[in-house]
């Protein structure tokens, strides 16, 4: 519309952000079991430094490391050519190609597949990223003697198929955008990084070299194509989103050269990326390459489905506010499989607590039991977590992350253990699996004695009263951990009432399954006696001291009883933490006077603000650099995962009345919004409540799974 005459900037502006707002900025997220991932949006932008087809987890599930971005791609039909991908560059001002034009449609289900188009063309893409472990039986000498009875192979790859129709024949030309670097930060072109490759039949090996060492070697390999060695790079790659979050949002890829491959109407072309399989489980990539793993992952799947446990199998499941197709049931599962992950330095799984940017945490895993393993029938699973965590514990204290490479487990929680102790007794409800309680019951006295006589962060029970109390300076070790410049953001020191409610739950189970173990008992039945009388008079003590909590002006609990004793009347979800758990110390008045002012002060159709927002340290917007963001990450955030916590203590509570909140807003969250068939961390305190934080969160969806499997 300006032409022949230059436009004026302020045009130029209007035109490109209409263009900008336009753009599909959704996000999809596949996973392989082992830390890697393969993401990006939905008009095929890239907006992170996170998006790329294959970050392979190469110490699983850490060293996540970018190696294939994308392909551009172009389609000639008799000597046209259509520019499919889409790119942003220039600090957002600049948008080439415009293949988001072109775009008809998406699905994201069973896999993200593009359809782009015009009248007598059409070029279909479908991504999928294989899971990455298997199991092989170790043999040694003629005889086959067995000496592991399963060893993991791992194998990282991401497989991508084309399908072309049309009215005449085409030519697709897909050039590869590649690199070598931890998936947190960007590349750059200069003389420190260069990439080698070896061209094969149909197969290229590729491999970075940085200041004269050797990166990471993986390989390309297609079905059909001529491939020509064309080394170029790409500058200036702009993230509008890691410019949101006041990071570094430029970036330079590497291109090898260029595949082209010829295509009558219906033929295809699968490509595949892969490092870290063993050399034996390389094979020539065909047709039916892509159709055949794709199956793999459906049985996988359907294996998992017939796992679940508590949920009937029945057309749908029905709850007192909403009623959940099978469909959404099966996506809700598939969305939390997507978190288990195998973790290589200890041999055993893990969870990952959020994507793209989280790893394993002890806390968030403990949580997320209940929902992605008990509440699926993955008993196994939630044993092996339970031992697994449990066989880190050191002074009493579970880990909050796990040794990779170097690096030791970390303690700097208050809560894991205590979640450990909760988790173990959901499980032992479910399964009736004793044996296991008499296995882990020397660990349960650990995690006690050092509790009650004291271990880190002087992490101690008051004799005066009986509640747990910790004190440490310019540390957080409850689950509101942020810590800037050396000060905690909300300190939280002495007796957190979510912490106090834990420990009074744990020792509720002490008791009880001390009780248990004595009835089967022989030569400990005196000693087992003794200390389920300890634990039910210890637990008494612990209730009614837990009366220090309530507060009779606000009808709420006090959220943390400080060291001097002061209560700091802050009104925050902690409280809803503590009448969820399985056993609950707080009578019933009480308990409605609290979820009362939650459901007037705290909660949102997205889950709990972590602040009351009539508070003046309340913070609507999370949003801004790192700074800022860290600042309002407890100030007022709404958090879904805590949307579980609540739902089970009005339950509790109020068993006769609806929920006060409608699921849908959440369940539309997983299925259309942000990133598809996942749930955001965070989510802003203020109204429209956008999301934000991670764009898939573990224990937000282990909690979806929870509540429908009831």
């Amino acid at each position: 519309p300006c032409s022949p005459a230059p436009c004026p900037f302020w045009i130029i502006s209007y035109m490109q952000y209409r263009l900008v707002k336009k753009l599909d900025r959704r996000e999809w997220l596949l996973t392989n079991g082992l830390g890697s991932m393969s993401s990006g949006t939905i008009c095929d932008a890239r907006t992170r430094s996170y998006h790329g087809w294959l970050i392979a987890a190469l110490e699983p599930p850490g060293s996540r490391t970018l190696l294939l971005s994308h392909f551009d791609a172009s389609l000639e039909i008799a000597g046209k050519i259509w520019a499919l991908s889409t790119n942003f560059w220039d600090g957002g001002k600049t948008i080439d190609p415009l293949g988001y034009q072109l775009l008809r449609s998406f699905e994201i289900n069973p896999i993200p597949t593009w359809i782009w188009g015009s009248e007598d063309w059409q070029l279909t893409r479908a991504i999928q990223m294989p899971y990455g472990i298997e199991k092989k039986q170790e043999v040694k000498g003629e005889r086959q003697e067995k000496i592991s009875p399963t060893i993991p192979q791992f194998c990282h790859r991401v497989m991508v198929k084309y399908r072309y129709e049309g009215s005449k024949s085409g030519i697709l030309r897909l050039r590869p955008l590649i690199g070598d670097r931890n998936f947190h930060k960007q590349q750059f072109a200069d003389d420190t990084i260069q990439f080698s490759q070896l061209v094969s039949n149909q197969r290229i090996y590729l491999q970075s070299i940085r200041q004269g060492k050797p990166g990471t070697p993986w390989q390309l390999h297609w079905s059909d194509g001529n491939y020509r060695p064309d080394g170029l790079w790409y500058w200036n790659y702009y993230y509008p989103e890691e410019n949101k979050r006041g990071l570094g949002d430029r970036e330079d890829l590497y291109s090898p050269g260029y595949l082209t491959v010829m295509l009558q109407p219906g033929e295809t072309v699968t490509i595949e990326a892969r490092v870290g399989c063993p050399e034996n489980t390389i094979t020539k990539i065909t047709s039916q390459s892509f159709e055949q793993a794709l199956l793999n992952e459906e049985t996988r799947q359907k294996q998992l489905l017939n796992q679940k446990s508590k949920v009937k199998s029945q057309n749908s499941l029905t709850t007192p506010n909403k009623t959940l197709s099978n469909k959404t049931w099966h996506q809700l599962l598939q969305g939390g499989d997507r978190f288990i992950t195998y973790r290589a330095s200890i041999g055993s799984p893990t969870v990952i607590a959020g994507y793209p940017w989280f790893n394993d945490w002890g806390r968030d895993t403990l949580i997320s039991i209940p929902g992605l393993a008990l509440a699926t029938g993955r008993f196994t699973l939630a044993k092996g977590l339970l031992k697994t965590f449990g066989s880190y514990c050191k002074n009493g204290l579970i880990p909050n992350t796990f040794p990779n490479g170097s690096i030791q487990p970390i303690y700097n929680s208050i809560n894991a253990s205590l979640w450990w102790l909760e988790t173990l007794g959901l499980y032992l409800e479910i399964t009736q699996d004793w044996d296991f309680l008499l296995q882990q019951y020397p660990l349960v006295r650990k995690i006690y004695k050092a509790y009650t006589a004291g271990t880190h962060y002087q992490i101690q029970v008051d004799a005066t009263d009986g509640l747990l109390t910790w004190n440490a300076p310019n540390v957080a070790i409850t689950w509101m951990d942020v810590v800037l410049d050396g000060k905690p953001i909300t300190p939280r020191r002495g007796k957190p009432v979510e912490i106090n409610a834990l420990w009074y739950s744990a020792l509720c189970w002490l008791s009880q399954w001390t009780e248990k173990m004595v009835i089967g008992a022989v030569s400990d039945r005196i000693r087992l006696m003794h200390h389920s009388q300890h634990y039910t008079q210890q637990a008494e003590k612990v209730k009614a001291s837990l009366q220090k909590f309530w507060h009779p002006e606000f009808n709420y609990l006090y959220d943390t009883i400080e060291p001097d004793d002061r209560r700091d009347g802050t009104i925050r979800p902690n409280a809803i933490i503590a009448l969820s758990l399985y056993h609950c110390g707080f009578p019933k008045e009480q308990a409605r006077q609290v979820l009362q002012v939650a459901r007037d002060r705290l909660l949102t159709p997205y889950g709990l603000r972590s602040l009351d927002p009539g508070d003046p340290n309340y913070i609507g917007k999370y949003n801004g650099n790192p700074t800022h963001r860290d600042r309002a990450y407890h100030q007022g955030t709404v958090w879904s995962w805590l949307i579980g916590p609540f739902s089970r203590a009005w339950q509790r509570f109020y068993p006769t009345e609806a929920l006060p909140f409608d699921w849908q807003p959440l369940l539309d969250h997983f299925q259309q919004e942000a990133c598809l068939g996942s749930i955001s961390q965070l989510f802003d305190g203020d109204s429209p409540h956008n999301p934000q934080g991670a764009i898939a969160h573990a224990v937000s969806v282990a909690e979806l799974i929870r509540y429908f499997s009831q």
